[in-house]
């Protein structure tokens, strides 16, 4: 998509268009080096997505309420992997949107819904480890996997219609602009809509995640606590204590995951309604850090998790394949 001029001269998005925007240029050697860097990026992100889809999803042992919704917000990760870098590096080296408006705006409309996705999805988690730690006895009743399902479709879909509403709000404004160039995805966003994303997507879900997860693991800590002393002293420890030492664990493993995210989260949405920040088409490096945590995420499930290096195993392997091999216990599999 590059056009090639002379140093002295403006290159332009599109030449045969007046108004049509200037392109950076840049040297050979820096576009090989971004696009290659960009690639490489973007296919670990879907690999590894891939691998956290196919574990949950093939193993019998892994279908519960915890393991669906990180199959989901996996999913929504490998679709950040898989089209939205693309294209946002495209942008970014390219300095030009060769697409259309109209795709402009579905695809502005489809980073949103990921981007929201992934902060309800860790809501949901954060609720769902906050029942199997501080209500145990409730958990197997109050979170199945029905209505993990129900809670995840509903998700996607205000998601969905949250950030329809948004970018259309955008774009909308956008057609009364003059001084916006051919060649370029940006939309502004109205100041009212600043605020209420800024409540929407920070301010409420931050708030009651960190309050879940401070609760979570102020009982994780005392339950641990009381465990360990009972094995010190020698004494019988129920099974049932022993499965909460374990989701005590999970929870730890999510929280980091959760903690990760909003390191990452939060700095984008502090500049946003203090700026007339562009958002989605925007490539600027805080955007990034959001993309290149979906990369994130299966790297910490590979270092917690111990299920997930043994379905890897079997899946590298090919053992998956084999007869009856989805009735596998990953848990008995990987002690043994």
């Amino acid at each position: 998509m590059a056009y090639k001029t002379e140093d002295h001269k403006t290159e332009y998005c599109f030449p045969a268009i007046n108004s049509s925007c200037i392109k950076t240029k840049r040297s050979t050697h820096e576009y090989n080096i971004m696009y290659v860097f960009f690639s490489l990026l973007s296919a670990c992100t879907v690999f590894l997505n891939l691998l956290v889809i196919i574990s949950i999803s093939h193993f019998k042992k892994l279908h519960t309420p915890t393991n669906l919704l990180i199959l989901s917000l996996a999913v929504a990760d490998l679709l950040v992997g898989l089209i939205v870098m693309p294209l946002e590096a495209s942008k970014l080296i390219e300095t030009c949107w060769y697409f259309g408006d109209n795709f402009c705006g579905l695809y502005s409309i489809f980073v949103g819904l990921l981007l929201a996705a992934s902060l309800s999805h860790l809501i949901l988690i954060a609720v769902d480890r906050y029942v199997a730690v501080c209500q145990p006895l409730h958990y197997p009743r109050t979170i199945t996997t029905t209505k993990t399902i129900m809670s995840i479709c509903i998700c996607w879909f205000c998601s969905t219609a949250y950030n329809t509403a948004l970018i259309s709000s955008s774009r909308h404004s956008d057609l009364h602009k003059t001084n916006v160039c051919y060649g370029v995805c940006t939309f502004t966003v109205s100041y009212a809509w600043r605020v209420t994303d800024l409540v929407v997507s920070l301010l409420l879900p931050c708030t009651v995640i960190i309050t879940l997860y401070m609760r979570i693991f102020y009982v994780a800590h005392q339950q641990v606590k009381v465990i360990n002393s009972l094995l010190k002293g020698g004494k019988h420890v129920m099974k049932g204590s022993l499965r909460r030492k374990t989701e005590s664990k999970v929870a730890l493993t999510l929280g980091i995951i959760v903690t990760v995210y909003l390191l990452c989260w939060i700095p984008y949405f502090i500049l946003f309604p203090i700026e007339n920040t562009e958002m989605i088409s925007t490539t600027s490096v805080l955007l990034w850090m959001l993309y290149i945590n979906s990369a994130v995420n299966p790297i910490i499930y590979a270092l917690f998790y111990p299920w997930f290096k043994m379905s890897v195993k079997h899946i590298i392997t090919l053992k998956i394949f084999q007869p009856a091999s989805s009735l596998i216990d990953i848990f008995t599999d990987y002690q043994s």
